[in-house]
This record gives C-alpha cells, structure tokens and sequence, in this order.
C-alpha cells in the first residue's frame, strides 16, 4: 500500500511540472491538475494541501541534488576554515544565482502577500539551508576555528555578506547574468568580513 501511495504522489509531482512549465504558476489550477491525473480533487487534497505546498514541492525536488551536493560540501572538521568558507560561499552562489533558483525565489517573494508559498520555500528551503550552515559553523566554533558565539546569527550574517554585492540586482531584476568571476571574487571579499568579525583572536 506505502509504494503505491507513493507511486500515486510522484506522479501527482511529474504531472504538475509538466503543468506549470506549461501555463506558470498563477494560470494552473488544481482542476486542470486532477483531469490530467485522473480521479477526484479530493484524492490530490489528500497529498497536497494547496497548490501552494505542490508548486514548492515541484520547485525544491528539482534542485534536490543540487541543495544536497551544495551542503555536503561543508567540511565539519576543515583546516582552513577560510578556505572552506570561499568555496562553500562559491558554490551557494553559484546555485542561488542560476536561472531556475532566482525565478522560484522571485515568484515566491511575489506571492508571499496573497498565498503561503512564499511561507513554504522559506520553510523548506531557506530555513533548512540556514540549518545545516549553523550546525557546521557551530562545529567550527567548537573546534576552535571561529569565536563561540551564536551559529544562527552567525548564519544570518554569513549569508547577507555572501549575497551583500548581488542582492539588489536579484530583487529589483536588474540585466545581466552574475559571473563566476564576480562570484570568487565577491565572495574572497565576503568571508574576509565574516573572518574579521568572527576568527579567533591571537
């Protein structure tokens, strides 16, 4: 019975996919998705609360690789913790700045004030991202390569420097791809500033 009930959920997923690349998110509709999947509302009710929550689950499963690969980068025991920073930070930017990413967060900031999906991939993506980077900062401040202090806070300003150089291209949709270039560089420049506020004191 579990296997089919995920077989039923999966193919629930695929076939909303397919449906918002095909008419976006605001034009689909959970009945145009029941006649595609077949069968009542009630049963895709019994999945998915809203089309919210589905639209989020479509948009995380497909950069699931991505966000695992991404954070299991994170040495818990690095040598150089700068270094492990810059290339932690070069990845995450690379990853919130690709084309698909920035359009899910765009829709999801767009929405946040007349439905709940922007409350869903803050949830499952944002929190759970800033999660897993507190509990290696956390580990780092107990190895001793970054001052005891709170991680989520840490966190917090970790990844308002990291984002500080682009964040208003990205919010006010301005022309122009972020480079690789740009990345490394705004990012050597981001951890330096995370490091002179949180390395250790000789």
């Amino acid at each position: 019975m579990k296997q089919k009930t995920e077989t039923k959920r999966q193919a629930i997923v695929d076939e909303a996919a397919r449906l918002f690349r095909a008419v976006g998110y605001e034009r689909a509709s959970m009945a145009e998705l029941c006649a595609r999947v077949g069968g009542s509302k009630a049963t895709i009710y019994n999945y998915f609360s809203s089309k919210e929550e589905l639209f989020s689950e479509v948009m995380l499963k497909s950069t699931e690789d991505e966000f695992e690969a991404l954070h299991a980068s994170l040495d818990s025991a690095p040598d150089d913790i700068g270094e492990a920073l810059r290339r932690f930070g070069e990845h995450f930017l690379g990853f919130l700045y690709s084309p698909e990413v920035q359009a899910t967060r765009h829709l999801a900031i767009s929405q946040s004030k007349h439905s709940e999906l922007g409350r869903h991939i803050y949830q499952r993506g944002v929190l759970r991202s800033q999660n897993l980077i507190a509990q290696f900062l956390e580990c780092s401040m107990s190895a001793g390569k970054l001052v005891q202090t709170n991680p989520e806070i840490a966190t917090r300003h970790l990844v308002s420097l990291l984002e500080s150089e682009f964040i208003d291209r990205f919010l006010f949709h301005l022309p122009g791809e972020v480079s690789k270039k740009q990345i490394k560089q705004g990012t050597a420049r981001a951890v330096e500033v995370f490091l002179l506020a949180y390395a250790p004191r000789s």
